[in-house]
């Protein structure tokens, strides 16, 4: 079988970042035990790995770079915002939890877009945070290999996204 459109795709791999200073280094590595998962053709993956995955079968191996450009861009001041202490409240209550340096959010633009932003500072002005993708700005280099691929299911299909083991998965 084939990578395709609405395919089930697992992948094992090995990526290395390069800020433009510091040369390639370590990022992350998702081993065979634990792979990623996939839904192919609906724009979860940067279109530059799902054009290199395209056509490759169980046990082929891949090894891309991609351009900060064609990854996640440049890093973008303006993707820092600070938003008010008041929108972190729940039943009235400060989320103390959920209020510290580092923690990254999931939260919805207004167009219900959804986002993830960290926390990179809080204080009189309210809960600043940094909605840039960490891998904003660097260069991408993965190497890895084809885990499995399977005909994805209607309902995942429907939702655009792959489900779990046993059901649905958000």
């Amino acid at each position: 079988m084939k990578i395709e459109k609405n395919k089930v795709v697992a992948v094992s791999y090995e990526l290395h970042v390069d800020d433009g200073e510091t040369g390639m280094v370590s990022f992350e590595k998702v081993d065979k035990d634990q792979p990623f998962y996939f839904l192919f053709g609906t724009g979860h993956v940067l279109p530059a790995l799902e054009h290199a995955l395209e056509g490759k079968e169980v046990g082929d191996s891949f090894d891309v770079f991609i351009d900060f450009e064609n990854g996640y861009g440049d890093y973008d001041e303006n993707k820092k915002v600070i938003i008010p202490k008041a929108n972190f409240k729940e039943n009235g209550q400060k989320q103390k939890d959920l209020l510290k340096v580092g923690k990254v959010i999931p939260m919805q633009d207004d167009q219900g877009n959804q986002l993830r932003g960290e926390i990179i500072k809080i204080d009189y002005k309210g809960v600043h945070m940094d909605f840039n993708s960490p891998l904003a700005g660097f260069d991408l280099h993965f190497k890895g290999e084809i885990v499995s691929i399977r005909d994805a299911e209607p309902e995942e299909i429907d939702h655009g996204h792959v489900h779990g083991p046993g059901g649905h998965h958000h």
